[in-house]
């Protein structure tokens, strides 16, 4: 059976996730898990590529790594990939478009990488299939490449649209916060199923949906689709049975609670239009609240992305609110609280030293995640 073969896959994600990725990967059933930096590389059938896309919430994407070698031209890179087994995943029918990127390397023009990985799968197929003529009209199996350092490594994306997209946030405001680092945040917030959270800041409610989901034990990609799914060399059952396992797995009887507040009356309705996508609406309390209003709530967990900005007047702005969480936010045992900035200053706008600051990236954006606790 297709399922029961061992494939090696890969997980992008943010850089400063990985050890969380890979605790992730580890409850699914992935084994041989090796973190990296931006990616958890590990082995699994075709049961574990369907759980990580339903289960995973800081993974970009789920891949499979058909292979690795030296390209330090194009003909290394044509032979190297006409050598690997596309035939195993590409059927006759099926559409594989290619696209990838290269860094520090001797080939280092992308198009002509994408053509070139392209003639070597056409003649790689073509041998398989004797056949001079591709429609690509079946299901796709977008080829993805990376050339880092001279070393090609080629993959076939699962996934499809990132995994980020869960298909509660079709709307967000100006400056929201990806849901894989979202999820990431409330990771490392250590929220559980009896926790209560609260977000001050709660733009378009990304926080504490994905600090519901991680509580309550609700798979983020239950509401969307995947690539892979599609594929005639996955049975459908598979699909099936990941899906009804992971709806199995929701904790109803969670007592989690969240309060999120924000100073924009359409932030609010927003939220309370993605929670209700989200499906966990009944869990979360909003209300429009100035920060310099906030009332903390014992043993609450606050987590927020606060506004910040890049011309003078937006960064003047922005610290003059780190001084007011400053002032109202205890910041102690009884209220930890978790916050992502850009701003180096942080601390010394908030008034308080963080306990522990980890480098995180949101988006191309370099922050820090403050924790504010005492072990």
């Amino acid at each position: 059976m297709m399922q029961q073969s061992s494939y090696l896959l890969c997980c992008p994600c943010h850089f400063g996730l990985e050890r969380t990725l890979r605790f992730e990967i580890s409850k699914i059933g992935g084994t041989d898990i090796a973190a990296q930096d931006g990616r958890v590389l590990f082995r699994g059938n075709a049961e574990t590529i369907a759980k990580a896309n339903l289960c995973l919430s800081t993974a970009e994407r789920v891949l499979i790594q058909l292979g690795q070698f030296k390209a330090y031209n194009f003909e290394e890179l044509f032979q190297g990939v006409r050598s690997l087994p596309l035939e195993q995943w590409i059927g006759k029918d099926d559409a594989f478009p290619v696209k990838g990127h290269a860094l520090d390397s001797k080939l280092h023009s992308v198009p002509d990488c994408q053509s070139i990985i392209k003639k070597a799968a056409v003649e790689r197929l073509k041998s398989v299939y004797h056949t001079n003529w591709f429609t690509e009209s079946g299901a796709a199996h977008p080829i993805q490449f990376t050339i880092r350092k001279n070393i090609a490594t080629v993959y076939l994306d699962t996934t499809g649209i990132g995994l980020h997209k869960r298909g509660y946030r079709r709307n967000s405001n100006a400056a929201p916060i990806k849901e894989t680092l979202a999820a990431g945040i409330v990771d490392l917030a250590r929220v559980h199923s009896d926790s209560v959270v609260c977000d001050p800041f709660c733009g378009s409610g990304t926080l504490l949906i994905e600090a519901a989901f991680k509580a309550m034990r609700m798979a983020p990609g239950l509401n969307r689709r995947f690539l892979a799914e599609q594929w005639a060399q996955i049975p459908r059952t598979v699909w099936q049975n990941a899906r009804a396992e992971a709806v199995a797995a929701i904790r109803h009887d969670a007592a989690f609670e969240a309060y999120g507040y924000d100073i924009d009356p359409e932030a609010i309705a927003l939220t309370e239009e993605n929670c209700r996508k989200a499906g966990v609406q009944p869990r979360i309390h909003l209300m429009q609240r100035d920060i310099a209003d906030f009332e903390p709530i014992e043993h609450a967990i606050t987590i927020c992305n606060p506004p910040y900005g890049e011309r003078m007047l937006d960064i003047q702005h922005a610290q003059s609110i780190y001084r007011i969480m400053g002032d109202v936010f205890p910041a102690d045992k009884a209220h930890p609280c978790y916050i992502i900035t850009p701003d180096a200053d942080f601390e010394l706008h908030f008034g308080k030293p963080a306990n522990k600051k980890r480098k995180l990236y949101n988006g191309m954006i370099q922050c820090n995640l403050m924790s504010y606790y005492q072990d």
